[in-house]
């Protein structure tokens, strides 16, 4: 007896569902709508909104005026649609490389926000995901905002290619960066590679020039290197007074300059980092609360 179409119809739907498994899933179509701040997961190809960012008032970035200043000058001139420079940020460890790329993205943010202008949008983008970053362009090039790719703690190894995905990206790439993105970077390695490792390469090549010319070329791309030194102390007791002033701390400014200053020599250095883990310290044996 020959099959009917009602006999049919459980082999046919078993054949439409396995034509769906193996088709490539639809390109989803991102809003940005949803936040102010991602972060790109290059496994699932989407964007995890960031509802709360965790970052810290500019008033409250000490002894960085200056860089400060020019990131916020770039960003501002971005974020108006006039010509900007993807931007380093290099140099010693906890004196606020990344917290000055997030501090200074809010600031800018919202005074466009308060014009009605397009949003500017900030998308973290980890060291490891480096290589996916053109698909990662691919779904901010027709959007209407505006997008700072931020990656923090950037350094590549030895044997490392993903730089070559940045340095298409950065300048020099058929499609190239998106006119609505800018690319933000902190590295405690001005070069992005460490001494040793351009060392070695100068040291066994033929042509020792070209050993490390690619690799050190990547740190080019940036129009804007902005540089971050140890403090002084002057500054680090300046941070710690800043904390605790912005936090309603309740103690003399003679203990405060003592117990910070103590802390501080058991670390054995003095940076805003250490500052801030001074004031939590703090804070915690006053049996007092920080803001939010």
């Amino acid at each position: 007896m020959p099959d009917t179409p009602h006999s049919l119809e459980p082999l046919l739907t078993r054949i439409a569902e396995a034509l769906e498994r193996l088709a490539p899933p639809e390109e989803r179509k991102e809003t940005f709508a949803a936040a102010d701040a991602f972060v790109w997961q290059a496994e699932g190809g989407r964007f995890l909104a960031v509802p709360h960012v965790n970052r810290t008032p500019i008033a409250l970035l000490k002894s960085v005026d200056r860089v400060r200043d020019k990131l916020l000058d770039n960003t501002e001139n971005f974020a108006r649609g006039l010509p900007a420079n993807n931007a380093l940020l290099w140099g010693a460890r906890g004196m606020g490389k990344s917290s000055l790329v997030k501090a200074v993205h809010a600031e800018v943010a919202a005074k466009h926000a308060a014009k009605g202008a397009s949003a500017l949008k900030l998308v973290e983008i980890h060291r490891e995901d480096i290589e996916s970053l053109p698909r990662c362009l691919s779904h901010m090039r027709e959007s209407p905002h505006r997008f700072i790719v931020f990656c923090d703690d950037l350094s590549f190894d030895a044997d490392d290619t993903a730089y070559k995905s940045l340095k298409a990206v950065l300048e020099g790439g058929v499609e190239g960066r998106p006119q609505n993105v800018l690319f933000y970077a902190t590295s405690n390695r001005r070069h992005l590679m460490a001494r040793e490792m351009v060392e070695n390469e100068r040291s066994t090549a033929i042509h020792q020039g070209e050993a490390v010319e690619e690799k050190v070329s990547l740190s080019d791309r940036f129009g804007l290197w902005l540089g971050f030194h140890n403090c002084s102390q002057a500054d680090y007791l300046a941070m710690v007074e800043g904390y605790v002033a912005h936090h309603g701390l309740k103690i003399a400014p003679e203990d405060l300059k003592a117990q910070a200053l103590e802390w501080a020599m058991t670390r054995g250095s003095r940076s805003g980092r250490v500052a801030w883990q001074f004031v939590q310290d703090l804070a915690g044996r006053l049996g007092q609360t920080l803001k939010d």
